[in-house]
């Protein structure tokens, strides 16, 4: 556990910053258990008193470092944290929210004050009143399964690192340039409420990349290739534990495959997405349309509303009976993943698309009978003490076949198609509706095999005709986790990380376009 209570307990500093040396360690403080609890009581009894009818206080510390690299060069060593309180009542059925950046008594105490007046405020204006979903009273605590904390490998270790991907890769001919970094964030949060949660939970996610560009000095032509390993919620041990050191070469010497490959013929053609580029289709398609706020309108910024509204639920087919997608804030690994939401509801797992039907929506408490349902789906998350909670994407997964299949057996199925691998430019409408997407490296499929690699390659289509064109998934062995560990949502925007599983897949007949033809 990186940001447990102990750890948590002996740091006091927010906002600290170090230009570069070993991971800061927090100071000593005279932060203890009791305090905290007068703290989450300050908060809660000093809303009731104002006149809340519900009240939650959140204690958060977040921690954030990053490491970049430019070819051999360190380029950038950034670290953060914040570590403030933030309250949020309702009163008459209006949302109040207040934060202090002291985690003190009578800073708690004021903060709710703050919230309650705010809230009074929005009840002269808002015009449906906010009717929380039942949700149980929980006592408990969660932290990420990890081994080895990321925030304790020395600097240097991660620098070199990067260092020595750099020293394989640069062998390869035509590779010019080369950008490397690790990020690693913490959170470690306190929840409490007035209807008796109180539950702390400590999460580490953590993110190693790489890209190579090469060039092609003759012609003025170049092209880049990034690493597909994705962030996860995990210690160290998953990038030691990974192909990411030793996939150096491999990585420039796809590059270099791509920098000489034969463009594109556009037209229509099957395409075979591989796990590292499908998990990014999952999020922009099905992810942020089945987020409830966007389907209502409530929510626009960044990423649109949503094609899926409500009067679809039930009826609506994004696919063939045998797609199945489903939320959750449980997959181990996940981003996404924890034990309770920032409602206080315990996560959990369920469908939003059961055998090609849409079927649910990600919800919180105050949205669930929006829809008519009585409990939340668990999806509420702020980034921070200072953020208001709010719905947000949980994991959003594709359950993959019952029969096992791989990405080989797809390929060997197929007569004439192109397989993409890794996620690259993309654009989506504002109804997440019609798409662009790239990727990473491009392979021709002729007759069951590989034939050879492509470039300049994109696809364009739209959310119901890709899915509904669908016709063979992957197995359970097949299936893979990706995703990404800053996604915005909100005004003022937040910040959330969420990961997406999936099979590879094969899409019939989608418009195949030449990206370099497209830019001339």
């Amino acid at each position: 556990m990186s940001l447990g209570r102990r750890q948590f307990l002996a740091g006091m500093g927010a906002g600290a910053l170090i230009a570069c040396g070993p991971s800061p360690k927090p100071a000593r403080g005279p932060l203890t258990q009791s305090k905290l609890d007068l703290v989450l009581d300050a908060a809660l009894s000093s809303a009731r008193r104002a006149g809340a009818s519900y009240a939650d206080v959140r204690i958060v510390r977040r921690q954030r470092e990053l490491v970049a690299t430019r070819d051999d060069a360190l380029v950038a060593v950034d670290a953060g944290e914040s570590y403030g309180v933030g309250v949020r009542v309702l009163v008459d059925g209006a949302w109040g929210f207040a934060a202090a950046s002291k985690v003190e008594a009578g800073d708690a105490a004021r903060a709710a004050e703050r919230a309650v007046a705010i809230a009074r405020a929005n009840g002269r204006l808002v015009t449906r009143r906010v009717e929380l979903a039942k949700v149980g009273t929980y006592h408990g605590t969660w932290s990420t399964d990890l081994k080895v904390d990321p925030f304790r490998v020395p600097l240097g270790e991660r620098v070199e690192l990067l260092q020595s991907i750099w020293r394989d890769a640069s062998a390869v001919p035509e590779i010019k340039y080369g950008d490397g970094a690790i990020e690693v964030l913490g959170e470690w949060k306190l929840f409490a409420s007035t209807e008796g949660s109180h539950v702390e939970q400590s999460i580490t996610r953590l993110e190693p990349s790489f890209r190579v560009t090469a060039i092609d000095a003759s012609k003025g032509d170049f092209v880049t290739r990034r690493h597909e390993l994705g962030p996860r919620q995990a210690g160290w041990e998953h990038v030691t534990g990974s192909t990411f050191r030793a996939d150096a070469r491999r990585v420039a010497e796809d590059a270099r495959t791509k920098l000489h490959a034969p463009t594109v013929v556009p037209g229509k053609r099957d395409v075979i997405l591989a796990p590292s580029h499908l998990w990014l289709v999952i999020h922009e398609s099905i992810g942020h349309s089945t987020e409830l706020d966007r389907a209502l309108g409530y929510e626009a910024d960044l990423a649109g509303t949503s094609f899926a509204t409500p009067d679809k639920l039930g009826t609506l087919r994004y696919g063939g009976k045998d797609l199945t997608f489903y939320g959750d804030k449980t997959t181990p690994g996940g981003l996404a993943t924890c034990g309770y939401d920032d409602d206080g509801e315990e996560t959990q797992r369920f469908d939003i698309i059961k055998d090609g039907v849409f079927v649910a929506y990600q919800t919180t408490r105050e949205q669930a009978a929006w829809v008519g349902e009585t409990r939340s789906r668990g999806t509420s998350y702020a980034e921070d003490f200072r953020s208001v909670p709010f719905q947000r994407m949980p994991n959003v997964s594709l359950a993959p076949a019952t029969r096992e299949a791989s990405l080989e057996d797809l390929i060997a199925a197929t007569d004439d198609a192109i397989l993409i691998t890794g996620d690259g430019s993309w654009s989506i409408d504002h109804q997440r509706y019609n798409f662009q997407f790239g990727g990473q490296m491009f392979w021709e499929v002729k007759k069951g095999k590989i034939a050879g690699p492509l470039r300049d390659v994109a696809y364009q289509s739209n959310t119901l005709d890709l899915w509904n064109g669908c016709d063979m998934i992957g197995g359970p062995g097949s299936w893979s986790l990706h995703g990404a560990l800053h996604d915005g949502k909100g005004e003022p925007g937040q910040s959330n990380a969420v990961s997406h599983g999936c099979p590879p897949a094969r899409f019939r007949q989608v418009n195949v376009i030449n990206t370099k033809a497209s830019a001339a």
